[in-house]
């Protein structure tokens, strides 16, 4: 780690946490007991062993990294486990001084207990307003669809993430097997969020190249790109990026478990920040991952010498990027700035 980043440095910053999956983040205890409720064998029966199967360090590529959740999503079909996994998340980000949090999930795969996508959708917005009532803290759910699933059903999650604007979901974003699923087949998902003023977010240039970047900018209208590990192949397509300030949703663990990168130093996160790229440091799943926002905030100054006034800048990259009301985003920016120049005038400067 860089001598002059410290872990309470990281612990003390002011974060916003932009891309972590609910299906994939659940504690280790939660899933256990949620586990034992609805008959689920899991591969540990203790915590700490069980935390350590999860995480998918074993990972050859995106498919089989998302193998893990085969286990998380079949403990997540009832109301109540929705709300409570919901409520932990909050919480546990709160616990790393993160202010924002945007958490999201695909509710169709949520629904084959017997919910309809609305219920669930109702559950994870109890669980966010009980966290967000005991914490403080901002969240907002990102409602995916699924880039492999028929586009009808990202054609309802819209129409649902439109019909709740108002009610807490932030914006619509396409995950899922990114390779031969474009987002061009999603068309009309992406044309109902727009014209329902829901924002949209899409993962891309993950487990295919710059040119699924390409199409979920012109034809998903993404406002902020999900992972963009691969948007180094186009130099063109990386000054526009850059020249329209259009956010990179960073998760370096994540990106070393699917093989997109094949070393922390390999990431081109240092690069992108160099140029002048909009970016923030995300999760992707905690648990999936076994990482925390701290985590990644060590992984690049560790891996990538990011130092503290540069965590401190990507830091505010992540508030910048957020989908909040201008109004508020403004108010939070001017205490984060406070917070942050108070945080680097006091480190040491030898």
């Amino acid at each position: 780690m860089t001598e002059s980043v410290s872990p309470s440095f990281i612990a003390a910053l002011p974060k916003a946490e932009l891309h972590v999956h609910l299906d994939g983040s659940l504690r280790p205890e939660t899933l256990l007991e949620l586990a034992d409720e609805a008959g689920v064998d899991m591969p540990a029966r203790e915590p700490a062993a069980l935390a350590n199967a999860m995480r998918a360090d074993d990972a050859t590529d995106l498919a089989s990294y998302l193998s893990r959740f085969e286990r998380t999503l079949a403990v997540l079909q009832t109301a109540d486990a929705l709300v409570r996994v919901t409520r932990e998340l909050v919480e546990d980000h709160a616990a790393e001084n993160v202010r924002v949090v945007e958490i999201r999930y695909s509710p169709i795969l949520n629904t084959a207990g017997g919910l309809s996508m609305e219920e669930v959708l109702e559950a994870t917005l109890e669980g966010m307003r009980l966290g967000t009532d005991q914490t403080g803290i901002r969240a907002g759910l990102i409602l995916c669809g699924i880039r492999n699933m028929d586009p009808a059903t990202s054609v309802a999650i819209a129409k649902l993430g439109v019909a709740f604007r108002d009610r807490g979901v932030v914006a619509f974003d396409l995950a899922g097997a990114e390779p031969g699923n474009p987002v061009h087949r999603h068309a009309e998902a992406f044309e109902i969020a727009a014209r329902g003023l829901l924002p949209a977010t899409v993962h891309a240039g993950e487990a295919a190249g710059a040119e699924s970047i390409r199409e979920a900018l012109l034809h998903g209208r993404a406002a902020r790109i999900g992972h963009g590990t691969r948007l180094q192949e186009d130099e063109s397509l990386l000054a526009w990026v850059r020249d329209r300030s259009i956010p990179v949703e960073i998760c370096l663990t994540s990106n070393v478990q699917t093989r997109v990168s094949d070393t922390f130093e390999a990431h081109p996160v240092r690069r992108y920040f160099d140029e002048g790229i909009l970016l923030t440091l995300c999760t992707d799943n905690r648990l999936v991952s076994g990482t925390t926002v701290c985590q990644e905030y060590r992984a690049a100054a560790r891996h990538l010498d990011f130092d503290a006034g540069e965590l401190a800048a990507v830091a505010r990259m992540g508030f910048e990027s957020a989908f909040l009301p201008l109004d508020e985003k403004e108010v939070l920016l001017a205490q984060v700035d406070d917070e942050l120049d108070a945080l680097l005038a006091g480190l040491d400067p030898d």
